[in-house]
């Protein structure tokens, strides 16, 4: 047997001709996989702290939920707009050593909160070292290891790896309320600081950039790939790649979709479901837990959407993906109560299994469009998916200010699902070759 079989289980021939069992060999693609979905685990301990601490931050320091929702608006613009660069980066320096400086930026900006005492500090730390540390660590992390070790099963594997957040929310969401609840923010801050730097040595030792350092296909390929040289002049590449991808209609209909997208989830959701249900008399740890729940729900919706996205139109599945999430978000302000009831129990439930169920399909159509450039065009579409929940991060708190309710934005989360379901439909499914002027 080679060493670059790419089968789980693979057979190989006797003297006679007839076939004898060989021993499993898993590939080593999966062991890639799997530290890079224990990776975005840890850096997803930071995304599950945005609205626990919304309360705790007004109370103690006086600002306002506006303020803190612009530090949280630059956390998550950042969290986009870094990410085509890193996956230029990881071309350039390697997927190993920009993964691990990005842990390390992570634990620094969140270990540094437990000392600001304005809120300029809070844009620094929150905003601008996190932000800049989670997106390169963003969606195009997982798209970048998918195209290098995957040449099948990349709809699954994609599908993994977007489930990773969730499972990190799912993780993290219950242990940092609890330590929220009973002895303030400070040590939730550390104990993401703590968990970004824990993944670092895995990261180290375990996360190959290639599949030809290791002398293996990627999985399913037929032939060996080499490993490509370095790509200089990062930020210069991935300017031109979306100078090249902004002529294409794809790119606009794809980035408007997930800008929506971020609006409706990371933006809203994530960042405004705690305090708003607890406007409603709900406990913070209860309103915390029904979004681990949502974590867990959403790692099954995610993974059956990348199964679904190696069966089905890509197009098709986002328009029904958003069109089912816009419905749910316009019961949601008659749902919320000061305790758990079963409408809202079906609303955590349906809304999960929904929650980045768009990733997979959002993912392949950029690989179909934009073949080898896909992971960074990926990246800037990741980029207006974090630009539309930087916008309503902010609008909810200022809405929250401003009218002493959170209603009026997820109606109007709502009707922009409704729109990006209708956007999906009029991608084209085949199209001229990659970033070429015609394909508009």
């Amino acid at each position: 047997m080679t060493q670059t079989s790419q089968s789980a289980a693979v057979v190989e021939p006797t003297a006679g001709g007839g076939p004898k069992p060989s021993r499993v060999r898993v590939h080593r693609a999966w062991f890639v996989a799997a530290v890079t979905f224990v990776t975005i685990i840890g850096a997803a301990a930071f995304r599950s702290v945005p609205g626990l601490f919304i309360d705790p931050l007004h109370d103690e320091f006086g600002w306002s939920r506006g303020t803190i929702g612009a530090a949280v608006s630059v956390n998550l613009a950042l969290y986009g707009l870094t990410a085509p660069f890193a996956a230029a980066l990881m071309d350039r320096y390697g997927i190993r050593k920009v993964v691990a400086v990005a842990l390390g930026v992570i634990a620094l900006g969140s270990g540094l909160t437990v000392w600001m005492t304005a809120a300029w500090q809070l844009l620094l730390c929150w905003g601008l070292l996190v932000g800049l540390g989670s997106g390169s660590m963003a969606l195009a992390f997982a798209a970048t290891v998918t195209n290098r070790w995957f040449t099948e099963r990349r709809g699954l594997v994609s599908g993994i790896l977007t489930a990773a957040s969730a499972s990190g929310q799912l993780i993290f969401l219950p242990l940092l309320s609890w330590i929220v609840t009973r002895y303030e923010w400070r040590p939730a801050a550390v104990t993401v600081a703590l968990a970004a730097l824990a993944v670092v040595p895995f990261v180290w030792l375990l996360l190959h950039d290639h599949p030809a350092d290791v002398g293996q296909k990627p999985y399913g390929a037929a032939e060996f790939v080499p490993k490509p040289a370095p790509v200089p002049g990062v930020a210069r590449r991935a300017l031109t790649v979306l100078s090249s991808a902004v002529r294409t209609g794809p790119f606009w209909l794809l980035a408007g979709t997930f800008a929506i997208c971020g609006a409706s989830t990371n933006g809203l959701v994530q960042t405004h479901f705690v305090p708003a249900s607890h406007d409603h008399g709900m406990p913070v740890t209860t309103a915390a837990s029904l979004l681990a729940v949502i974590g867990v729900f959403d790692v099954v919706g995610t993974v059956a959407s990348g199964w679904f996205t190696d069966r089905f139109d890509s197009r098709r599945l986002l328009a029904v993906y958003y069109a089912l999430r816009g419905i749910s978000l316009l019961f949601l302000p008659i749902l919320l109560a000061p305790s758990v009831h079963p409408p809202m129990l079906f609303f955590i439930v349906f809304y999960g299994l929904d929650w980045v169920a768009t990733v997979p399909p959002t993912l392949a159509l950029c690989r179909e469009h934009y073949g080898d450039d896909s992971p960074i065009v990926f990246g800037w579409v990741l980029a207006s998916h974090q630009v539309g929940a930087a916008v309503v991060a902010f609008a909810g708190g200022a809405a929250r200010d401003a009218f002493g309710s959170y209603d009026v934005v997820w109606y109007a989360s709502g009707a922009l699902c409704a729109a990006a379901a209708l956007m999906a439909l009029v991608i084209r499914r085949h199209p001229e070759p990659p970033l070429t002027p015609t394909a508009a």
